[in-house]
């Protein structure tokens, strides 16, 4: 006899700790005080652009659209494994109380998001629609709560379901309900809003009525759902800190690596410069994340309107992406027969610092190129010499130590 509820009090428990175990590299000094100006100014520039807002502003499309998402992506976290795919399954008629309390942890943990949401539009939704006041905003929110509450138990009915594009079709027809309701609610049109709502209760009472036919849960893949949202929490994570239980995946992408090694010579020397070349271009990890970097830094530098903040947000982009970038030093120590090759300790630690110079530069000049868009020479100059002082600075000042 399995006892639900200790079972699940174990099971949630390791859960926090591994999650704590990474949350206190992604939110260290350096991310937090970064992650601290970068909202702070987008958070000013937000206030003063809901100044001179036009009154045709598409805001009800935008409020039903995010807060529609919001509420029809309420995935369930079950916390399970794959061995309990042999040792839970036969007792699954035991476990009632530990899924309840699954569907609960699910949609406490995804409150923030909510309440995040419901924040950032709100000055938005009070520029547009003042004459509704912040009583009919908070209603919408409590109308969010209610409708992720039943998304997620449909979206619980229909993890019974095995086919992918039955499940789909589902999901996209809820997507599109929300959306609509929270369109109307937005605008203060309660009658259609009600109407929409009906349908999605039906649609809501089908999945029930369609997983009751189900013999019970399809235990592998609710295993490898939770499987895939760890994944994607260890991916996160690994741009913070090293990941052990993060299997890396390689794409060739040949013509990069080309391009990239074109210049490496066979010579001894020149090993580890070639390989820290192709693992930034071939892993999963380092290439998407540089070039995100450079495309979000990019777009803040080329909206924001004040001069000093583009240059502020240059700056600070660039430590970011060298930060993260500092990772490739750490990529093969766990590969041991490197370490039988004799090559020196000064060629490795020359080939990262200078493929990190390169990374630095790069993004630097693009940065520059956006200034020179907008015919904006002294802020061009000002990034080129600024941007050029801090590679070099934060390099051999704060990374060339680190290399041990």
């Amino acid at each position: 006899m399995i006892d639900a509820k200790a079972f699940w009090n174990r099971r949630f428990s390791d859960h926090l700790k591994e999650m704590n175990r990474y949350l206190r590299y992604m939110f260290n000094g350096h991310i937090a005080i970064a992650m601290l100006f970068f909202i702070s100014a987008l958070a000013y520039y937000y206030q003063q652009s809901l100044q001179d807002l036009p009154d045709d502003f598409p805001t009800a499309v935008i409020v039903g659209v995010v807060f529609g998402l919001v509420g029809a992506h309420s995935p369930v976290r079950t916390l399970l494994k794959e061995p309990d795919l042999v040792f839970l399954f036969p007792a699954e008629h035991q476990l009632n109380a530990y899924f309840k309390r699954c569907l609960l942890y699910s949609f406490v943990v995804q409150l923030y998001i909510v309440f995040l949401v419901a924040a950032a539009l709100g000055p938005l939704y009070f520029a547009s629609y003042p004459e509704l006041g912040t009583r009919h905003y908070l209603m919408v929110i409590g109308a969010l709560l209610i409708l992720k509450v039943w998304n997620m138990l449909s979206n619980w009915w229909m993890l019974r379901e095995r086919n992918p594009r039955v499940r789909g079709i589902d999901q996209a027809l809820r997507i599109v309900l929300n959306v609509v309701v929270f369109y109307f609610l937005a605008q203060g049109v309660w009658l259609y809003a009600a109407l929409v709502t009906v349908l999605l209760g039906g649609t809501m009472l089908y999945d029930y009525a369609f997983a009751r036919k189900k013999v019970g849960l399809a235990w592998d893949l609710l295993v490898e759902k939770d499987q895939s949202r760890m994944r994607m929490f260890y991916r996160l994570a690994n741009m913070f800190t090293d990941v052990p239980h993060l299997k890396n995946t390689v794409k060739k992408r040949h013509w990069l690596v080309r391009l990239v090694t074109k210049g490496v010579s066979y010579r001894q020397s020149q090993s580890y410069a070639y390989l820290y070349r192709i693992t930034f271009i071939r892993s999963t990890d380092y290439l998407g994340m540089y070039l995100r970097l450079i495309v979000i830094g990019g777009a803040a530098v080329y909206f924001v309107p004040n001069i000093w903040v583009k240059i502020a947000f240059a700056i600070l982009f660039l430590y970011l992406s060298a930060f993260q970038m500092m990772a490739l030093w750490n990529h093969h120590r766990t590969i041991d027969w490197l370490d039988l090759y004799p090559i020196k300790q000064e060629w490795k630690k020359q080939a990262i610092m200078e493929w990190l110079t390169r990374l630095m530069i790069l993004q630097t000049v693009l940065f520059v190129v956006l200034f020179i868009i907008q015919w904006n020479l002294f802020g061009s100059v000002v990034v080129l010499i600024g941007g050029g002082l801090f590679s070099f600075a934060f390099l051999h000042g704060y990374v060339k130590p680190r290399l041990t």
